[in-house]
């Protein structure tokens, strides 16, 4: 049973330059050559990469923010 929701739609529209901005950052300490529009050259591996790196960041500041110790 789909409910027709798309897993990449941002909850908060405002936030998508701020997201794009923080993925070709982290893409960048990785080290995994993403650009702007079509990344059909890269592996599932270092697409996933770049994912799985965002997530334990904003983890990470979640849990800062939340501990009250902000390192923004």
């Amino acid at each position: 049973m789909s409910n027709n929701r798309s897993s990449n739609r941002t909850e908060v529209p405002e936030a998508r330059a701020a997201l794009d901005k923080f993925k070709f950052e982290v893409a960048s300490e990785l080290g995994v050559p993403l650009t702007n529009g079509y990344n059909g050259n890269l592996t599932s591996k270092q697409n996933g990469s770049v994912g799985g790196e965002m997530v334990r960041q904003m983890i990470r500041r979640q849990e800062e923010q939340m501990s009250g110790k902000t390192s923004m």
